[in-house]
């Protein structure tokens, strides 16, 4: 049985979709949206090596480095103090690494208390309701929508997603709802980041609000925008070693480029970033809430990573999250924890609209 599961078997496959547009989860492998097809046209980065079981200590790099994780309770792999002792968050988190279950509607004697977040219509007590896709134990459905639960190991969280696509005028739109929760018996430091990796071709396009003019450096391959934590302009950037790139436009496969920046915190008018695929026909647009996941995470990474030998990503993540930077042990005015039984509630939606080629 453990052989089977070294390769993306149907049996682990979750299929939902509206029309042309095709979403493949899989529940064994992290929860992972594996990918999202628009017709023949694949949005997500491809696999760089086949699906298989992870590892607790694996570095991301080890896996298939491909499609759609949650990063969970961090995106770098870090040392966190609690009151229980230190907990060792690895790479990417943990949520990645395990197997996340179908979930229906928790019943009203579930307690807890939530956090901030928006909560759904129809909540009753700590609980926002969502749909339930169809089908049983990971086959393949022919719903529009699913509810998959993550628990973590390193820290007692546990992240419910609730997702759904449907079609619209211009496309198509998959809204992401999220609920964590402390499942422990002590509070424990939290943070988010969604982690969508699109692919890309060489002249595409990164659209962010015009009032977005600077982005924060957490990494740059060979430092060519900076060191971590200096401020890099948008989208015309001054490269280290003299001259300058434009950051919005996608550069060829084999660049050699691998950046990690942050926007944020940023307003309620703020709250959206896109990349624009004239060659696929579409444009993708991310829109999230910025009261509850105030920043912009943005990897754009042109066969600079991973660093090691081997396959190279070719794609454009744009990643909500609640902090500006990759480490939970790095604390600041956007560190979050959660108290026993307490939940926290946010949201994120991806429209995917037609553009003329």
């Amino acid at each position: 049985m453990a052989e089977a599961r070294t390769s993306i078997a149907e049996s682990e496959n979750v299929l939902i979709g509206a029309g042309e547009c095709e979403i493949t989860i899989l529940p064994f492998f992290g929860g992972k949206i594996s990918s999202i097809r628009i017709g023949q046209n694949e949005l997500l980065q491809r696999p760089l090596a086949p699906i298989a079981p992870r590892t607790r200590t694996m570095t991301f790099d080890e896996g298939d480095a491909s499609g759609w994780d949650e990063c969970v309770p961090s995106v770098a792999a870090c040392s966190v103090r609690t009151a229980v002792g230190t907990a060792e968050v690895p790479d990417h988190g943990d949520l990645w690494r395990v197997e996340w279950e179908k979930q229906g509607t928790r019943g009203p004697g579930d307690k807890g208390t939530e956090k901030q977040g928006t909560r759904g219509r129809g909540d009753e007590g700590a609980e926002k309701r969502g749909t339930r896709g169809r089908g049983d134990e990971g086959t393949a459905v022919g719903g529009n929508s699913l509810e998959l639960t993550g628990r973590c190991f390193s820290l007692p969280l546990e992240l419910e997603r609730k997702m759904a696509v449907n079609e619209t005028e211009r496309g198509w739109r998959l809204d992401l709802g999220y609920r964590v929760r402390n499942v422990g018996a002590y509070p424990v430091p939290w943070s988010w980041a969604a982690h969508p990796l699109f692919a890309c071709e060489e002249g595409d396009r990164i659209v962010l609000p015009e009032s977005i003019r600077s982005l924060k450096v957490e990494g740059s391959g060979r430092d060519r925008l900076g060191g971590s934590g200096d401020s890099v302009a948008w989208p015309i950037a001054a490269l280290a070693t003299g001259g300058t790139a434009d950051l919005s436009v996608v550069e060829r496969s084999d660049s050699e480029v691998g950046d990690k920046l942050f926007a944020g915190p940023l307003s309620a008018t703020e709250n959206w970033c896109a990349l624009e695929r004239r060659s696929a026909g579409v444009r993708i647009r991310v829109g999230f809430d910025t009261a509850t996941t105030p920043y912009l995470g943005l990897w754009i990474c042109y066969g600079g990573w991973p660093e090691k030998r081997g396959p190279k990503q070719f794609c454009v993540a744009m990643e909500p999250a609640t902090a500006p930077v990759d480490s939970l042990a790095v604390s600041g005015p956007w560190s979050r924890e959660l108290r026993p039984g307490e939940s926290f509630l946010w949201t994120m939606q991806v429209d995917i609209e037609r553009i003329e080629r």
